[in-house]
């Protein structure tokens, strides 16, 4: 199968550190290739790829040191180089959100969109009843609540490569908490947590320009109590020490999560997942097996008596089984494969005209 993978320009892909639709694109991408699938990953210059690569921009727009630049522009312009090359593919698979809705309304049938973020907000039902021809893709179940009615074709779960992260059979005793401090990932539950477990926290987290005031008046006063470390933005290789040595992953949420990257990266590394029932949460985390789903501090707390039992072998199985990365690029293929026989069905049109395309059965796995 001919497969362009359309990613968001504003970290590298994957990142150097925080940053999780490119990661994911570029983990889906490198597997779609070791399953023998032809991909072309539109992405910055410094991506690392195993696909064939169009650079579409020489950095990526965080890494990129000019104060003047513009996020739309740099997509647009993307967009312009998807639309040119758009035949030499089968499927066009975006994960830029909704920019590209207006440019590619004549194959939209030939198209499918990962839906990253969040979509609870007030002006997505009446995008959506406009343009509602684009076969939707989501990264939980729980994600699709807001836009019910939308054109989903399939949940596809995040995955990791296997190799990414380590897998740890003992712990040190400490609790990590890994992502970005706001006040929707509540990372001061997360301090109360551990304080009153008697147990070390280690905080590896991103602090972006909007959470800023936040973190200095509502989280860095909490980092003053003994036991509370932290380190930052850290990368895979630092990520995998910091969680595989945790008794816990904390993962404290106060906000619909789409999905949560860092409770896989967790599991990957044998590491079990105390996780409050929002958004994807229960989907991800199997209650007793790898962590506990719990919904207040004193759950969370009595959850900590009882990481132990929870086995770390375990957890690195279920992590293989359900959140790698040829997991996810092979759930991804079955969307593929009905949404081409659905559109070749249709007689869905070219990027490049009004010719119907004929459809593409789904390749056996082994070809390229």
């Amino acid at each position: 199968m001919r497969i362009a993978q359309i990613g968001p320009l504003y970290e590298a892909t994957p990142p150097k550190l925080y940053g999780g639709t490119e990661r994911v694109v570029a983990y889906l991408t490198d597997a779609l290739v070791d399953l023998g699938h032809d991909v072309t990953l539109f992405a910055s210059a410094e991506a690392l790829t195993r696909a064939r690569l169009v650079a579409v921009r020489e950095r990526a727009i965080r890494l990129d040191p000019s104060p003047l630049k513009s996020d739309v522009a740099a997509h647009l312009s993307m967009l312009h180089d998807v639309r040119a090359r758009a035949g030499d593919f089968d499927l066009l698979h975006f994960h830029i959100d909704l920019l590209q809705y207006p440019l590619f309304e004549s194959c939209a049938q030939r198209t499918v969109t990962t839906q990253h973020g969040r979509l609870d907000l007030d002006d997505l039902p009446a995008l959506y009843r406009r343009w509602p021809q684009y076969p939707l893709i989501s990264i939980s179940d729980a994600q699709r609540g807001p836009l019910p009615h939308a054109n989903w074709v399939g949940t596809c779960h995040h995955g990791l490569p296997v190799d990414l992260m380590r897998f740890e059979p003992r712990h040190d005793g400490y609790l990590a908490f890994v992502g970005r401090i706001s006040p929707e990932k509540r990372p001061d539950r997360a301090i109360r947590i551990a304080q009153r477990a008697g147990m070390r926290l280690v905080i590896a987290a991103k602090i972006d320009a909007v959470d800023a005031t936040y973190f200095h008046d509502c989280i860095e006063p909490l980092m003053k109590h003994p036991g509370v470390e932290f380190v930052g933005e850290i990368g895979d290789d630092e990520k995998s020490d910091l969680l595989g040595h945790a008794a816990a992953l904390l993962f404290p949420i106060d906000w619909p999560e789409p999905f949560g990257l860092a409770m896989i990266e967790s599991m990957a590394c044998g590491t079990p997942v105390i996780a409050w029932a929002c958004g994807s949460v229960p989907e991800i985390v199997d209650d007793g097996v790898t962590g506990f789903v719990v919904h207040s501090e004193d759950e969370a707390v009595a959850a900590l008596a009882h990481i132990d039992a929870v086995d770390r072998r375990t957890v690195r199985s279920v992590f293989e089984r359900r959140f790698s990365a040829t997991a996810m690029a092979q759930r991804y293929l079955d969307v593929y494969a009905r949404v081409l026989a659905q559109a070749g069905a249709q007689g869905a049109a070219s990027c490049l005209g009004d010719t119907p395309v004929r459809p593409h059965p789904r390749p056996a796995l082994s070809e390229t």
